[in-house]
């Protein structure tokens, strides 16, 4: 992929990988992180690592609620990781542990490295108020503020002069495509311009991180498509790491880099859209995806046949020169339409070198879901 510029906030010009995301360092890491609610939960607790007590036990011994259990994974610089699964699965609880809108049974969370867990909290205001973005399902916009004014409120906290932050609302406003709304009231916008405001104003301070909990889930369908892409646009020029509740796979592979998969608080499965469909890690995650199509996910990669095990097969022979070619990142429906068109196999090329081949039957496997390269 080449190299693609964007823009900040601030206004300073940005470098990354064009539409990559997920390729830095770690900007937040959970490591073993618990939450049970009641008044007894770290006899609960206890009991669920000495004797391995489930979430009915909890509820029935120690009157607890099993939120989240064990969680660990990192997000990584200009990721969208998105956590997803039926309701009261946890997801939810999980991610506002991120910013400490929830204390942890048990665990850390890190943000930049920095333990949140330890910090006071005049810090922990700081880092709310500058490193990160909240946008929730229901937006809560003041109904006597503007569209301005409501973006601009996190930067009226933090006491930035009002110029400076109307300017920095409106630069926030016009990347959700609202500009020529600023002095609109809530009332006077649809539900998904009212959710582009909620969005705005998390972007007015410039945050390092998004943590957006099911924000598109209750618009209607056209419109919450309308959104998924601007999302999927503004992620890519501005590359904020992005944490994204929902509890749809199609928007989960759709919006995510990488998706992690809960239930009854259990990171069940973490991997990218097309590992959690090829290779789903138990019957509950293979319920989630048996309907998802395979033609727009799956890639060559996945499902090719080495180069040295097709000449193995074939006594030294390289594919015949008549064959037509594609890089590894094909997609299924791609590789689909070059097939029908030749009876010969596909050369998979990575830098202009042959490095696997796709034939008929691989092809079909990959559709059905299966990497078989027999």
């Amino acid at each position: 992929m080449g190299v693609c510029y964007y823009w900040g906030f601030s206004g300073e010009i940005l470098q990354g990988e064009n539409g990559e995301g997920g390729g830095g360092a770690a900007v937040i890491r959970c490591e073993r992180l618990w939450k049970i609610f009641g008044a007894r939960a770290q006899a609960a607790l206890a009991a669920v690592r000495e004797r391995g007590a489930g979430k009915r036990q909890l509820m029935d011994e120690f009157g607890c609620a099993l939120g989240v259990a064990d969680a660990t994974f990192e997000v990584r610089e200009g990721e969208v990781f998105c956590i997803m699964g039926l309701s009261g699965s946890g997801k939810s609880t999980l991610i506002r542990h991120i910013n400490r809108l929830i204390e942890p049974t048990a665990g850390d969370i890190f943000i930049h490295g920095e333990n949140i867990g330890k910090l006071g909290d005049d810090a922990l205001r700081r880092l709310r108020a500058s490193k990160i973005g909240m946008v929730f399902q229901n937006m809560a916009l003041l109904p006597h503020r503007t569209a301005r004014e409501n973006a601009a409120l996190p930067l009226e906290i933090r006491a930035m002069e009002k110029a400076e932050r109307n300017t920095a609302a409106d630069r926030a406003l016009a990347a959700v495509n609202l500009d020529g709304w600023e002095e609109c009231y809530p009332d006077e916008l649809s539900g998904g311009m009212q959710q582009r405001v909620g969005l705005a104003r998390a972007l007015a301070a410039d945050p390092d991180i998004l943590l957006m909990d099911e924000p598109f889930s209750a618009l209607d369908p056209l419109i919450r498509r309308q959104l998924q892409d601007q999302f999927l646009d503004l992620s890519q020029r501005m590359r904020k790491t992005t944490v994204f509740i929902t509890h749809d796979l199609d928007e989960a592979i759709r919006i995510g880099n990488r998706i992690a998969i809960m239930k009854d608080g259990v990171l069940v499965q973490t991997g990218t859209p097309e590992e959690i469909v090829t290779a789903p890690a138990d019957d509950y995650v293979a319920d989630f995806v048996a309907g998802i199509s395979k033609l727009n996910l799956v890639t060559a990669r996945k499902i090719m046949q080495p180069l040295d095990a097709w000449r193995a097969e074939h006594d030294g022979e390289a594919p015949p020169a008549e064959s037509p070619d594609a890089p590894p990142d094909c997609a299924l429906d791609a590789l689909v339409d070059l097939a029908v068109d030749t009876a010969h196999p596909i050369v998979i090329k990575a830098g202009g070198k042959m490095v696997g081949v796709v034939t008929k039957k691989t092809l079909l496997r990959g559709i059905q879901g299966k990497a078989d390269s027999a």
